[in-house]
């Protein structure tokens, strides 16, 4: 039995009371925070999902200006693929920046193959990476157990192909505490030109855990987004590793 499997088996209570939940709590800019302490969801495994799918809207935009420019194709079998070259190229991944109440800093991310621990530091895992944004995602589990060794985890989203995709994706992280309703930030807007977005953060706040909204849009990538909240970490060019986790 491998390690993920024996993950989901050992904590199939605490996941299934997070994703079963029909209720949920949606992170807006009005409403940008939420206590997982006074929740009494800062214990266990938390999960995170990242999630993405092709705005309807812009699909249909396009088969309806390739309609008007050539009626006649009208009463023309359409040909169905599996996959568009638009959504092959969306390729976003789910990453955090981490530092520790000892002063550890650090990166879970699939660039570079930086998959993190989940029960030694830094306490953050990531399940795999998803090329393609399917049903499950990518998921990024925390151990929240070890909250007193937490001082503040960044969850960001970035594009590892280089290609803009934000604009043409409708993209979501969901947030699955071990107890009570799922949390939600939905990376509705647009930027056309942006690479990289701070979804949300997760700080330790004299011992309560507090979840704050952020969805701040770069340009750049994680060196950008380190500039903008001061972790001070040194950023080379990295790739992704051809296995997959």
């Amino acid at each position: 039995m491998s390690f993920w499997d024996g993950l989901w088996r050992g904590n199939q209570t605490h996941f299934e009371s997070g994703s079963s939940a029909t209720n949920s709590i949606e992170l807006t800019k009005r409403h940008h925070t939420v206590s997982l302490t006074k929740q009494g969801a800062a214990t266990g495994n938390l999960r995170v999902n990242l999630s993405w799918r092709m705005r309807t809207s812009d699909i249909g935009a396009s088969k309806r200006g390739s309609l008007l420019r050539h009626p006649l194709k009208l009463f023309t079998p359409e040909v169905v693929q599996a996959h568009t070259q638009s959504m092959v190229n969306v390729d976003l991944d789910l990453g955090c920046l981490y530092e520790l109440s000892d002063g550890a800093k650090g990166v879970v991310q699939p660039l570079g193959s930086f998959y993190g621990e989940l029960n030694a530091p830094p306490y953050v895992k990531l399940s795999g990476d998803d090329r393609f944004g399917s049903g499950s995602g990518e998921t990024i589990f925390i151990n929240l157990d070890h909250r007193a060794d937490i001082k503040r985890l960044l969850l960001f989203v970035y594009i590892y192909d280089q290609t803009p995709a934000f604009d043409r994706t409708h993209a979501i992280v969901t947030l699955y505490p071990s107890n009570g309703p799922r949390i939600e930030i939905g990376l509705d807007e647009r930027h056309p030109q942006a690479r990289s977005c701070a979804v949300v953060m997760i700080e330790n706040v004299k011992n309560e855990l507090i979840v704050r909204r952020e969805v701040k849009f770069v340009y750049g990538f994680q060196a950008e987004l380190d500039r903008l909240y001061g972790w001070g970490l040194q950023w080379g060019r990295g790739y992704k590793s051809k296995v997959e986790r």
